[in-house]
């Protein structure tokens, strides 16, 4: 018989639905159960995508043993991640304050008011049993000890990210970068690209700092780094070198054995890194991961409405990779006489690259496309021939049984798609591309923005309403801001600056200096947190920080603009301390030492200079404004029949100028 799951849309949740243990949601039903029966409450949270959450189950979850003492000494309740965050942000720091590590799956053992009192990762199932045996005794024979080490605990979790409110500078200078920089670059592998550690975790954020900072800052080592590091990513198996997509991350450190997940969110910020990456130096490789991973997303992780999927499982027939890794005869049968070259590229070896497992996972050498030469094709014949072989194969893998699909839909991860979309848009100007991102941008204002103009975190179902929480507003804002400067269709500006006040109105903290993670109005967990630190995902915060400022840019309005300014202030001694969980804050940082650059296009030709400028100067820090209507400050009494350019920076714009030359200059100059 099926649990208390049954009625759940996330796919992570219904796996478990047919499980012996008495799962529940979270939800008043289980918390109040809780209460009632004075039992201890198992909070166990993971994703559908991930690969040890599956072990667990199979192995505990499962087992009917194992059941029997969850069911009889506790109240369990299964948290899909993805679903509910703000849950799992706070009893991930839990185990990390109690561990010093944490993952998933990520198991809490807690009072019956949720406060946690002890909890891991993954358990093997006689030491599962073990842990949960003794926590029940312990409460059962002590529990004032329970609550007051949950009481400790509670208070570590509060104080886990609070700064205190800084002054904001008069000015940020260069040298305030190179003391991030600095030790930052110690960490660099300059045999394979990325962090001298393993596992390797792509961290598009970090190498999109790097690759501006090195721009900006005229610094060729950091650039030359930045590029090695994107060109290793890509020709790694962390790559998928057939069907296009990046795994999460690499388990070794040359970036070949990937931990075969693939997350929407990954792909996104890779996306749009080696879009930007393509601007500031053209490598075909770039080119071509875009357009692979991009036709990934719209054959796989798109449905029938124009929103986005969240994730592919790493397993398929229950073991990692089976769907992605090859025999060097199943090429061979394929290919016949085309075999032998994509053996070569593409580094099979008969016993298998991937010597654990005694199979393939294809990856290339930096320099693999040399062989194409020696082989006699010209460029366009290798593009050409790598797509038509990459397309056979990839029809061949299509014949396995796939990796599960987890179709929640998520408004913050569909947000940072849709800019991906406009970010290859901006770069290719392929108009498919933004045929996408507009088609994403009114599913969420349809499905995903309700009646009174209040964002949900996905789409609403019989059972289940779930508001959004700050890094669902902070990307729909980003999204929206983005779909502007290549449409300069201003109710799409509107929109960003409704949603924006409406999170000043019910997530700002204006004593802290900072946003809540949850609002004003959804339901109060043990603790309200605010999520500061970069991690593989921008922080809300800091992408506020960077939102705010535009706003307040494109606007003229200088609310937005002091709370942006705080906001950096608030971090910036942070910053200096751990770059890497800081670097979408140092990307702001940026902007403000090397200044913000409006540009303002006015008359007929407006969208056929924007798309010139957007493909033709690589300027990082911009905003861009346009068309034929004043509609907006920086636009007033500047639109007339002549098509003309604009270039301003602290409230003071350059005279009009009509080419592209003397728009590069005047941001030159700005920037010196």
């Amino acid at each position: 018989m099926a649990n208390h799951l049954q009625n759940e849309s996330s796919p992570y949740l219904k796996q478990h639905q047919h499980n012996p243990v008495d799962w529940y949601p979270w939800g008043d039903e289980a918390l109040s159960k809780a209460k009632a029966e004075n039992k201890l409450l198992i909070v166990s949270i993971g994703y559908s995508a991930c690969h040890w959450c599956h072990v667990m189950e199979r192995e505990s979850f499962e087992n009917k043993e194992v059941a029997q003492v969850m069911n009889r000494h506790y109240i369990s309740i299964k948290v899909d991640r993805e679903e509910r965050p703000d849950i799992d942000q706070i009893y991930m720091t839990a185990v990390q304050l109690m561990t010093n590590s944490g993952g998933w799956p990520l198991n809490c053992i807690c009072l019956p008011d949720g406060r946690p009192v002890y909890g891991g990762t993954y358990f093997r199932p006689a030491d599962w049993v073990n842990v949960l045996n003794q926590v029940q005794a312990l409460w059962a024979n002590e529990p004032e000890t329970a609550i007051e080490y949950a009481e400790k605990l509670a208070q570590g979790i509060t104080e886990s990210e609070t700064f205190r409110i800084s002054k904001i500078p008069e000015k940020y200078s260069e040298d305030d970068l190179k003391e991030i920089v600095k030790p930052w670059q110690q960490t660099f592998d300059p045999i394979d690209g990325g962090y001298k550690r393993a596992p390797k975790f792509p961290l598009p954020n970090n190498w999109l700092f790097f690759l501006r900072y090195g721009h900006l800052a005229n610094d060729a080592d950091i650039l030359e780094h930045t590029h090695f590091t994107l060109q290793h990513i890509a020709a790694g198996g962390l790559y998928d070198q057939v069907g296009g997509g990046f795994a999460r991350y690499a388990v070794d450190g040359q970036w070949h054995i990937p931990h075969f997940e693939k997350m929407l969110y990954d792909n996104a910020q890779l996306i749009s890194l080696y879009a930007e990456a393509y601007l500031q130096k053209p490598e075909p490789l770039y080119k071509r991961v875009v357009e692979e991973t991009l036709q990934w997303v719209d054959r796989e992780m798109t449905s029938a409405e124009g929103a986005f999927y969240s994730a592919l499982d790493a397993d398929s027939e229950g073991v990692e990779g089976k769907y992605y890794t090859f025999q060097q005869e199943e090429i061979d049968n394929l290919l016949g006489k085309d075999a032998d070259l994509f053996i070569s590229y593409f580094s099979i070896t008969a016993a298998g690259n991937w010597p654990e497992e005694k199979t393939n996972v294809l990856k290339t050498r930096l320099d693999a496309d040399k062989l194409a030469e020696q082989a006699g094709y010209s460029k366009e014949e290798w593009e050409t021939y790598l797509k038509d072989i990459k397309k056979k194969i990839r029809h061949y893998r299509e014949q396995r049984i796939r990796p599960g699909l987890d179709n929640k839909i998520l408004t913050s991860w569909n947000a940072m798609m849709l800019k991906a979309y406009i970010d290859a848009y901006r770069t290719f100007n392929k108009k498919e591309y933004l045929t996408v991102a507009e088609r994403n941008a009114h599913f969420i204002l349809r499905k995903l923005i309700t009646e009174e103009g209040t964002l949900l975190h996905q789409p609403q179902t019989p059972f289940k309403t779930i508001t959004a929480f700050l890094d669902d507003y902070a990307f729909v804002i980003e999204a929206f801001i983005a779909l502007y400067e290549v449409t300069f269709n201003k109710a799409w500006l509107d929109q960003a600056k409704s949603l924006a006040d409406y999170t000043l109105a019910q997530f700002y903290d204006r004593q802290a200096g900072a946003f809540y993670y949850t609002s004003d109005l959804t339901e109060v967990l043990i603790t309200r947190k605010f999520e500061i630190m970069d991690n593989v995902i921008p922080s809300s915060n800091s992408v506020m920080a960077h939102q705010l400022n535009k706003l307040g840019v494109i606007f003229e309005d200088s609310t937005y603009k002091e709370i942006a300014a705080q906001l950096l202030a608030n971090v910036f001694p942070q910053i200096r301390t751990y770059g890497s969980a800081y670097s979408n804050w140092a990307i702001r940082l940026l902007e403000e030492v090397y200044g913000f650059h409006e540009i303002a296009i006015t008359g007929p030709q407006s969208n056929d200079l924007r798309i010139a400028i957007d493909q033709k100067i690589y300027s990082p820090n911009k905003v861009i404004l346009g068309g034929v209507e004043e509609n907006l400050p920086l636009l007033r009494n500047r639109v007339t029949e002549r098509s003309l350019i604009y270039v301003c920076k602290n409230n003071t714009c350059s005279l009009p100028v009509d080419n592209l030359k003397d728009v590069e200059n005047l941001i030159l100059k700005q920037e010196a």
